[in-house]
């Protein structure tokens, strides 16, 4: 039987989804990281899973985004051969029609993250698109679509390996998952592909996402086959590694793990492995000629009601008043509220900088004893100063951060995850301080942001330099001035606490 298609009815259900998903997380997740959250002992790592928690709660209350990062979207379209198109745009110009209405969508507008020509000029489209789009024709009258929203924060630590067929896929992944460090903020989910060729291995670790968190379904029942003897022995393994949530050391890394495969040349033994961060985005419609397919909003009592105490020992910082002297006492590991102005920068900003401070130009701000903070903030919409407005990957600006020590004068800097060794000897060299927001809390930080204004490079967009004056955020120091960072010894302490419990 013909099913006929509207192009209205793809490009209507295409954008609903992706609103949709920028403020709720899927149920099943929710569930995963509450139940980590209960079981979690290290204190660290149960307050940013806190943080994560209460942050969704409030994106879907305010329906604005988990992250500020609403990712570059990727989309399974699966035609059914039975289905006539009533339309004058081809399949992929109608998905990305959906992805610009999305978007733009005035009462909640998404960040725009998709730069064309990404070796040259990196210029920005202004609408997200176009979305990476996969197609399938398959037998039926149905046209199934899969809509992702990936942050380019977790996309950066993919990796893959065309490993020799005799070689352990196992101790692959377990070499690789601690490379990957944090900047995919966990607790998240790994996808993971195995054949076919190295484009198909990627292909399935990226679909694999998609799929149900139902780890524990499949520890009760057991595994029926090589797949998911993978997933149990992983999951147990990335675990035991004792990164944790936010990199910080936990009991906590994965939620799930997930393994497609695929036939695959006798010589060769594809591998692929994606994360999916704590601001894991996807959602499922299927048209069937009878109009748009629109999503179901879930019930906010799915959400556990979390409360987060900074408790007593928390250090309250004036950012205004603060000097170099003052962070020496500062030590990793320490929670800590900021108060005050800061600056923001992010990679174009820092790139600017520093190409300008070697032709000897002055700074178009003065960063002498200031704290800058890595993100790139959603726009702001009705009342708010600020979109949501979490930290992006410190360690991309770690090739700029001696410069920026040595020729500004800056005191501190704010981002998320680790910081690699050559970040880490020019701020114990300095002195200076880097402190750690919870990526995947986004909407949450931004409520301690009271005013914003662009203050250099505002060609830049959402990479702009901005000043922020904040009230009470949260942040932990994760490299101290003396060069120790948590992201170092706390996955460390926490491996051996796991694995002592263990031998027990």
């Amino acid at each position: 039987m013909t099913t006929v298609i509207r192009q209205e009815d793809l490009i209507e259900s295409v954008a609903d989804a992706l609103q949709f998903i920028s403020y709720y997380h899927p149920r099943d997740f929710i569930q995963a990281v509450y139940e980590a959250y209960q079981r979690e002992e290290s204190q660290a790592a149960k307050d940013a899973m806190a943080q994560i928690l209460i942050n969704s709660r409030m994106c879907a209350q305010g329906k604005r985004p988990i992250c500020q990062d609403t990712g570059i979207v990727t989309v399974f379209v699966t035609v059914g051969m039975d289905v006539q198109w009533e339309v004058d745009m081809s399949l992929d110009d109608m998905v990305n029609e959906g992805v610009r209405r999305a978007y733009l969508q005035p009462d909640n507008v998404l960040r725009a993250s998709v730069l064309a020509d990404p070796d040259g000029k990196r210029t920005n489209t202004k609408d997200n698109t176009p979305a990476v789009i996969h197609h399938k024709l398959v037998p039926g009258n149905t046209v199934d679509v899969h809509v992702a929203a990936k942050g380019g924060g977790s996309e950066a630590k993919a990796k893959f390996a065309m490993l020799n067929p005799s070689d352990s896929v196992v101790d692959w992944v377990l070499k690789m998952v601690p490379q990957m460090g944090a900047g995919w903020c966990p607790p998240g989910m790994l996808g993971i592909g195995i054949g076919g060729t190295a484009e198909k291995a990627m292909e399935l670790a990226k679909e694999s996402l998609l799929e149900p968190i139902d780890i524990h379904d499949l520890q009760a029942k057991g595994a029926s086959n090589r797949s998911e003897e993978l997933r149990l022995e992983l999951f147990q393994k990335v675990n035991e590694l004792g990164i944790g949530a936010q990199g910080l050391g936990g009991l906590t890394t994965v939620l799930d793990v997930k393994v497609k495969d695929y036939p695959t040349h006798a010589a060769n033994k594809p591998v692929a492995i994606i994360p999916n961060c704590a601001a894991t985005r996807h959602a499922h419609f299927v048209l069937d000629g009878a109009g748009p397919s629109l999503q179901t909003p879930p019930s906010l009592a799915d959400w556990p009601e979390i409360t987060w105490d900074v408790g007593d020992s928390v250090r309250r910082v004036n950012l205004d008043t603060v000097t170099p002297e003052d962070v020496k006492d500062w030590k990793q590991g320490e929670t800590v509220l900021l108060s005050g102005k800061m600056l923001t920068g992010r990679d174009a900003a820092h790139k600017k900088m520093v190409d300008m401070i070697e032709r000897g130009e002055p700074l178009p701000v003065d960063l002498k004893g200031r704290f800058i903070y890595y993100v790139g903030p959603v726009d702001p919409v009705r009342e708010e100063v600020v979109g949501p407005a979490g930290p992006t990957t410190a360690t991309r600006m770690d090739k700029f951060t001696r410069t920026m020590l040595e020729k500004t004068g800056l005191t501190g800097m704010i981002g998320k995850a680790e910081r690699g060794q050559v970040a880490i000897d020019a701020i114990r060299d300095h002195s200076a301080v880097y402190l750690m927001a919870v990526g995947g809390s986004a909407y949450l930080v931004s409520k301690a942001i009271k005013a914003a204004k662009v203050v250099a490079f505002e060609e830049l967009g959402m990479e702009a330099i901005y000043e922020f004056q904040v009230e009470d955020m949260p942040v932990t120091v994760a490299v101290d001035s003396t060069g120790s960072s948590v992201h170092q010894t706390g996955p460390a302490e926490w491996h051996e606490k796991i694995i002592a419990a263990k031998a027990v």
